[in-house]
């Protein structure tokens, strides 16, 4: 199994959508949820390839910043 990378939250923003469903297979560069901060937009990318493994969040939650998002199994 590869590396996991977990894609966390940089910022306090609340969850719009999600891009991603678990099994998944991403791309670097491809965005896996929007977050929304002071009414911008904000795409999720993850840094490498891998697998959804886990989406720990949903549309409507609120993150702060360092929260976990995402789970990727790499690839």
């Amino acid at each position: 199994m590869g590396a996991v990378e977990s894609v966390r939250a940089e910022m306090v923003a609340g969850v719009l959508s999600l891009a991603v469903e678990v099994g998944e297979v991403v791309e670097a560069g491809q965005t896996l949820l929007l977050l929304e901060s002071m009414k911008m937009e904000i795409p999720v990318v993850p840094e490498g390839r891998g697998r959804v493994s886990r989406v720990v969040v949903s549309p409507g939650d609120v993150v702060q910043e360092g929260d976990l998002l995402v789970v990727l199994d790499g690839a």
